[in-house]
């Protein structure tokens, strides 16, 4: 009952978000990005696998759907699912080269194939580079829901989350679930007693990496561009660090983690801002 009542106070909360002084464009971010954490913590805190590298699906995400909106004319749904697809295919080539390793060793390979993708977006010309892609049009959804307005854009990511936020929740609570716990636990004996552990976790990296590229076409939806900032290694680092804050193996813990990570980032810009502005840091930056 009472987590019944928890999920059911957290729904109206985020309903009434926008009526009650909430920026509509923040709170999307805020989505976005703890459905990023919630897909990164359905691999380390479930799975055990701790990945550096999934600023990666994130970014391919974001570039696909940008690309197919913008220069192929897409609607914007079918710019969310091109870009959705676009990560899980990149996450399953990945996961089968990282999954051979364990520990340390599965860490680095991700940072590395990370890397790799991040300098490859670099060079490629659809994702203009470091002038990054800019002017995604939000369009309509289904031809009919103008996403022009941040309010009906809002409701329209939050179904997508909460939709994404209940596959997880049923992932968690299933016996597929278990037996990620279990490998998590003792792989050893999860092999001994004759599970296959390399399909079993690369399907769960493949999942979250789903999970991210869903993160990630929506979030460039909503603010309209996509940046090389989203596929460097800090963004994992971000990711992993929205997880601990809010707590891993925990459902809601990455909504928390993201809602003050974003916040301070927010705050911390301004007051950064300001700091430059007066100690004339930003003019002298701009001699260099």
């Amino acid at each position: 009952m009472q987590r019944k009542a928890f999920y059911a106070l957290l729904f109206v909360g985020l309903i009434a978000a926008p009526f009650v002084g909430v920026y509509p464009v923040f709170m999307m971010k805020v989505l976005c990005f703890a459905l990023f954490a919630a897909a990164f913590n359905l691999l380390i805190g479930y799975t055990g696998l701790l990945s550096f590298g999934h600023a990666m699906f994130l970014a391919s995400a974001g570039y696909t759907a940008s690309y197919a909106i913008q220069t192929l004319g897409f609607t914007p749904e079918l710019g969310v699912i091109l870009g959705t697809l676009a990560a899980t295919l990149l996450g399953s080539v990945v996961g089968l080269l990282a999954i051979r390793r364990q520990g340390i060793y599965f860490a680095m390979v991700t940072l590395a194939l990370a890397q790799m993708v991040y300098f490859v977006f670099l060079q490629v010309p659809f994702t203009h580079g470091e002038d990054d892609t800019q002017g995604v049009p939000r369009g309509k959804l289904f031809g009919a829901i103008d996403l022009s307005s941040d309010l009906a854009l809002y409701y329209v990511v939050l179904v997508v989350m909460l939709l994404a936020f209940a596959l997880i929740v049923r992932v968690v609570h299933s016996p597929f679930d278990q037996v990620l716990t279990a490998i998590k636990e003792n792989e050893p004996r999860a092999v001994s007693l004759g599970y296959d552990t390399a399909c079993y976790k690369l399907l769960a990296f493949v999942l979250s990496a789903g999970l991210a590229g869903l993160a990630g076409s929506t979030k460039t939806v909503v603010l309209g561009f996509e940046t090389l900032g989203d596929a460097y290694w800090t963004m994992s680092g971000l990711v992993v660090l929205m997880t601990l804050v809010g707590g891993i193996t925990t459902i809601f813990g990455p909504l928390l983690g993201a809602f003050i990570i974003v916040l301070l980032e927010d705050r911390l810009g301004d007051i950064g801002g300001g700091i430059a502005k007066v100690t004339g840091i930003g003019w002298f930056n701009s001699l260099g």
